[in-house]
């Protein structure tokens, strides 16, 4: 069953668009401005580029969930090996029109990319990216051709990329792992317009020249909602805490805008069998992770979150839990990486496409 959804903002999240772009319209004012300055031209020198005659396949504003009921194992934990396969097959197929892993992903990085595969471990092993995606997509780009030595799986922190179960012992030979640490670069500090605030991106990420970026639908206490863009934003750089100021909005959208990120996510996998309603990030309140059984793709990092937005607030009103708008944390960042031209936070312009199998 395939159904065709672009409904209107949920009523209990919409607010004025002032509130979402308050502080961005003063954030894209100065990234423009910055745009002839020396900080803004080192910026533009962590772009990267695909290889030539190389076009990734991006389809702004698109969003395929695909559910299956019965996909997490019997005890909850994890999903089941063979169904977790399928549902990231299929989705990339409605996605790309490709039936399998290697022809789908081979539209969105080629052969000569480096590639990095950004985790998300930051809530235990019962809250984090599932070995089960991560596994098939490496797998399916050493089928396509990529060198091993080419692909980097990359988290911040040891202890997150424990909770992922993603190791040495699983991976393909050859695979590289990066546990950057908020140290580990191969750039000096870069001025981030905007945010009064300057910081490194990590080596993982501007040693690639593609990102394939593995999220989570989550809570957060400070941000509201984290998804797609935080783990690239928050997880890439070396002073994520100066970056949490006014929940972090506009800084997220800022930190998504500069060519270090911008240039080289191609793929965005949101690993959603399970929902973190409230608690989060951290696995403190477990009463409120609940089973939710679908995986998502999109080239579109804004355009998923919003809708993962919009999946926190559904399971929070099951919790008779205010929305997210009510108690003042709503992830106006969101608007604000829409507003920066990064993908479509307006939800009645997503096209978001869900299938169960």
């Amino acid at each position: 069953m395939a159904t065709e959804n672009s409904t209107p903002e949920l009523m209990a999240s919409t607010v004025p668009r002032r509130v979402f772009v308050g502080g961005a319209a003063a954030a894209v004012g100065a990234v423009l401005v910055s745009g002839g300055s020396a900080e803004a031209r080192e910026i533009e020198n962590l772009a990267a580029s695909p290889p030539p005659n190389f076009v990734p396949l991006s389809m702004p504003g698109r969003v395929i969930k695909v559910k299956k009921p019965g996909s997490l194992m019997p005890n909850g934990l994890y999903p089941k090996e063979a169904d977790a396969r399928e549902m990231l097959r299929r989705a990339l197929e409605e996605l790309t029109g490709k039936r399998t892993l290697p022809e789908a992903l081979a539209l969105f990085v080629h052969k000569d990319d480096r590639v990095c595969l950004k985790l998300n471990g930051i809530g235990s092993k019962s809250m984090s990216t599932n070995k089960e995606l991560v596994l098939p997509v490496a797998e399916a780009l050493i089928a396509g051709g990529h060198a091993p030595e080419s692909i980097t799986i990359l988290e911040q922190w040891g202890g997150y990329m424990q909770n992922t179960r993603v190791d040495a012992k699983v991976i393909p030979p050859g695979v590289r792992i990066s546990i950057h640490g908020n140290h580990d670069v191969a750039t000096g500090y870069r001025d981030i317009p905007g945010t009064g605030q300057r910081t490194k991106f990590v080596r993982g990420l501007t040693e690639s020249t593609a990102v394939i970026n593995f999220a989570l639908v989550k809570d957060h206490s400070i941000c509201g909602y984290t998804g797609c863009l935080k783990n690239m934003t928050h997880g890439c750089i070396i002073n994520p805490e100066e970056f949490h100021s006014h929940h972090a909005s506009p800084q997220i959208a800022i930190l998504a805008a500069q060519e270090a990120i911008k240039s080289r996510v191609r793929l965005n996998i949101t690993d959603g069998f399970k929902v973190m309603a409230h608690g989060g990030p951290l696995w403190k309140q477990p009463r409120y992770v609940v089973p939710h059984e679908a995986v998502y793709v999109s080239t579109d990092m804004v355009a998923m979150d919003r809708v993962g937005w919009e999946v926190v607030e559904q399971e929070r009103a099951k919790f008779n839990l205010r929305t997210l708008t009510a108690d003042g944390r709503i992830p106006g960042y969101i608007r604000a990486a829409g507003d920066l031209g990064l993908g479509i936070a307006d939800r009645d312009r997503i096209r978001l496409r869900e299938i169960a199998i």
